[in-house]
């Protein structure tokens, strides 16, 4: 049986294909479209997964969409007449999408499917789909469940039990009282993009001092024993306005949101640094509550604040739980697949085996193309190259970084979710202490102060990280390991903002957060073999398990999609050396993009 997963209309739409209970492939829309975080129907992403198990739309047997329109539209409603007449301009502003789309999902799923599919169109509610998503590709056969985002139809979070092919929610907290809406509102209160930007919130923290945090539990949210908490609305105008803050919050902080570009203060450093002190707090009470009701040993995550992956180190190594498992694609991409299996599982009550590992298949759900699709690609572009046979692609990989060079590696099936996992991956030397500088101004074209994350050998990073679990999927921060660091200096550590930037702070700089901790990613040889294979032969060159990895794009931009997506990545930005396939090319042997240099001037990262 075969049944189509969808996500679509807020954020990061999205479509998985579900086959007797196991997932065969997923994809995010913007991935096609390049158009980052893309809402719209997921008309491509869909198109391909049923191209994959090698069908028409005709002969899916069930399409499932991952919230109840009708259920949030009476949110919105409602939501607009409790603020009566405050909230009017946004009612108007958020009905065109509803009249036009929204309510009439039938007929979008039905043109989006190219008007073949006549079969039953299923609704799981918001937070089921999450639910699902985390727990049943998860290795448990029974767990806790912990779900936190913005909003679904009503919840903001929620919690429940995961009992073999059983599914269950207990408790929901419910809108507006949100943990993803509570740091969004900080996130464009600090001048980043609302729904893209959280994760550099996340990244700016370790600037700051949180000085705010006792202020912001005082006067704007009320925090409860079991993580559940109440916002001042007086605070915020996301239930009735076109921002997220409110005058009232701009003079708690002490003026005005930081216009987008424009320097960083040491004000937004430490307003960063509370507000994720907040977040750490409610995950680790939430966690601790639900650990208290249940009882169990395993805990799954999903909504997109499980993508805090700061938060989320802490709770693997202060909360009560032994084990997690985290949803790959934690924010809505990932409701596609949890609404495929909440049909499959709770709706048609199929049972479920836990796979040993887990069943997402290392979250190389994506597409992928064949050596002849690579060749057509590069030749149309003009590209010059040279292929190498497959048992010789890592050493020539792990040479070209241990000798300084910045390398695009595209491979195999794409990673579905925010997160490159090596398959779609720009790989550097961590050792290097001006990597991180070279990646983010001259590749990524983005903020200087982003940190870069660590891939790293299975089993070898509890030597060079405190970190015993694995963590194939790059979703929890730890430290870096007291025999990487470097000793302390006092004179250096006085050094505040961004110019602690400087610092270097262990053996492998250029992934080395400024408080000593990375993100780290686990590569296990039967997941991704050829990414495991890359990093054995750089620790046979250098003696270091670990490489800089960071997603193939640049900012703005979504991942890279296809062969010509990484050649034009590549010819825009001063990587070294790009491998996609079997095919390797040297920027230096390369003919001159038109426009390149002029595109890499447009840029001015802060």
């Amino acid at each position: 049986m075969r049944i189509l997963g969808l996500s679509a209309f807020f954020h990061d739409s999205a479509a998985a294909l579900v086959e007797d209970g196991r997932i065969v492939v997923a994809a995010e829309e913007e991935r096609f479209t390049r158009r980052k975080h893309d809402d719209r129907f997921p008309a491509q992403a869909a198109a391909w997964c049923v191209a994959q198990a090698g069908i028409s739309p005709a002969q899916l047997d069930a399409v499932v969409f991952y919230e109840k329109p009708l259920v949030k539209f009476e949110r919105l409603l409602e939501t607009s007449l409790a603020f009566a007449p405050r909230g009017f301009r946004a009612f108007l502003a958020a009905m065109p999408p509803w009249l036009q789309r929204k309510l009439h999902l039938p007929r979008e799923i039905d043109a989006g499917l190219g008007g073949t599919y006549a079969g039953p169109i299923h609704f799981a509610s918001h937070h089921e789909s999450h639910a699902a998503s985390a727990f049943f590709p998860s290795p448990f056969e029974r767990a806790a469940i912990l779900t936190l985002d913005g909003v679904g139809e009503w919840a903001t979070a929620a919690w429940g039990t995961g009992d073999g092919a059983s599914l269950r929610l207990h408790e929901e907290m419910r809108f507006p009282h949100s943990p993803g809406l509570l740091y969004s509102a900080f996130t464009g209160y600090c001048g980043f993009r609302v729904n893209s930007g959280e994760y550099k919130l996340m990244g700016l923290a370790p600037y700051g001092e949180p000085r705010f945090a006792d202020m912001i539990l005082d006067r704007i949210v009320r925090l409860h024993d079991d993580g559940s908490f109440w916002m001042d609305q007086r605070y915020f105008r996301y239930c009735h306005g076109l921002t997220m803050t409110s005058p009232r919050f701009h003079a708690l902080f002490g003026g005005p949101p930081r216009e987008p570009e424009s320097p960083l203060t040491q004000r937004e450093m430490d307003i960063a640094a509370s507000i994720q002190r907040v977040i750490e707090e409610i995950v680790l009470r939430m966690a601790r509550h639900v650990h208290a009701r249940t009882g169990e040993r395993n805990l799954c995550l999903a909504g997109g604040v499980a993508l805090n992956c700061v938060a989320n180190g802490r709770l693997l190594r202060e909360g009560p739980f032994e084990r997690l498992w985290i949803q790959p694609a934690a924010g809505d991409a990932g409701g596609a697949i949890g609404a495929a299996l909440a049909h499959w599982h709770l709706t048609l009550g199929k049972p479920r085996v836990p796979s040993a590992r887990d069943a997402q298949h290392g979250s190389y759900l994506g597409p992928a193309f064949g050596d002849g699709e690579i060749r057509a690609a590069l030749d149309a572009a003009g590209a010059r190259y040279e292929t190498i046979e497959e048992g010789e692609i890592a050493d020539a990989v792990a040479s070209e970084i241990a000798a300084g060079r910045i390398v695009g590696h595209f491979h195999g099936a794409a990673e579905f979710g925010p997160r490159a996992l090596g398959h779609r991956s720009i790989l550097g030397d961590p050792r290097d202490p001006d990597m991180q500088r070279r990646m983010n101004v001259a590749i990524k074209f983005r903020e200087s102060f982003r940190p870069f994350a660590p891939a790293v050998l299975d089993g070898r990073q509890r030597e060079w990280f405190d970190l015993d679990a694995e963590s194939p999927y790059m979703l929890l921060v730890a430290p870096v390991a007291a025999s990487h660091r470097t000793p302390p200096n006092p004179e250096a550590e006085a050094v505040h903002g961004i110019d602690r930037l400087r610092i270097r702070r262990s053996d492998v700089p250029a992934i080395t957060h400024v408080d000593g901790s990375a993100r780290v990613q686990t590569v296990s040889r039967d997941r991704s073999p050829r990414f495991h294979a890359i990093l054995s032969a750089f620790e046979r060159r250098t003696g270091c398990p670990v490489l800089v990895n960071t997603s193939f794009n640049i900012r703005g931009e979504p991942i890279v999609h296809s062969p010509s997506d990484a050649y034009r990545c590549f010819m825009l930005t001063d990587m070294d050396t790009l491998v996609i396939g079997r095919h390797l090319m040297r920027k230096a042997v390369q003919p001159p993009m038109p426009g390149a240099d002029a595109y890499k001037r447009s840029f001015r990262p802060d």
